[in-house]
């Protein structure tokens, strides 16, 4: 009869196989801790010296790191994708912050009609959750949950896509956001005008999104990235004219 005996090895593979797919496919995300060796061997199905083996792999080509006495995590792996000195670069230069700007605009647009065909069920209640939990949260200028809820409103956009390049780009794209690069989300939006218009932002992209309406996230998506863009442009402006006006008063007083 055509059958083997499968080898610990070849266990210890599809461990590795698993592993990648959902790193891959962003279930796993830089930073989350897998189960402890016992428990993760057990939902796998394997010994604990394939999974060893396995996690030992995935270690060696820069997936996993072991924290001492934390457990596995999963790495930074988007940390890669800009060097340290292109992102200083980009937060020296407006012309990057715009280019940022028309790149989420075309991409989110995209991604947003892509969710709206493609997404499964599961990924629009995942979507409606964030969205609820977002408008609970508040004004994302003055509030650190709501800031960190509406980047994930976006990231969860981009995996009902369910294309796993532009996933990882995006994620890597609204880190840098959420590190600050680009722009400065507190002095942006501390408005309230501008909590409200968000608000009615993501209200619109969601309720296309539950409705799979593609052309109408698309436009939901992009019209939010055009008044994000508008707040930057109204912010520097202000800025412009508040160093004019203090030039101004300074040289009343030297003159006074």
């Amino acid at each position: 009869m055509p059958f083997q005996k499968i080898s610990a090895a070849k266990l210890s593979s599809s461990v590795v196989a698993q592993i990648e797919l959902l790193i891959l496919r962003g279930v796993l995300t830089p930073g989350d801790r897998l189960p402890a060796e016992r428990d993760l061997a057990d939902r796998l199905g394997v010994s604990r010296p394939s999974l060893r083996d396995a996690l030992g792999e995935l270690r060696d080509r820069g997936l996993l790191q072991t924290k001492a006495g934390s457990g596995v995590y999963v790495a930074d792996v988007l940390g890669s994708a800009f060097s340290p000195v292109l992102i200083d670069l980009f937060a020296r230069h407006d012309e990057a912050v715009f280019d940022y700007l028309s790149f989420r605009r075309d991409i989110e647009g995209l991604a947003a009609e892509r969710a709206a065909r493609f997404g499964s069920d599961e990924d629009l209640q995942v979507i409606q959750s964030l969205h609820d939990r977002m408008q609970e949260a508040g004004n994302p200028a003055t509030s650190e949950a709501a800031a960190q809820l509406d980047a994930e409103f976006h990231a969860a956009i981009m995996d009902a896509g369910h294309n796993v390049i532009m996933l990882h780009v995006m994620r890597s794209m609204l880190d840098l956001l959420r590190l600050g690069v680009f722009y400065n989300r507190r002095v942006m939006f501390q408005r309230d005008t501008s909590c409200a218009a968000l608000a009615a932002q993501h209200h619109a992209i969601n309720a296309a999104l539950q409705n799979r309406n593609p052309e109408a996230a698309r436009t939901a998506a992009e019209a939010h990235l055009d008044y994000v863009k508008q707040c930057l442009l109204d912010h520097q402006k202000t800025q412009r004219n508040a160093e004019i006006a203090r030039q101004k008063l300074e040289k009343d007083q030297s003159l006074s």
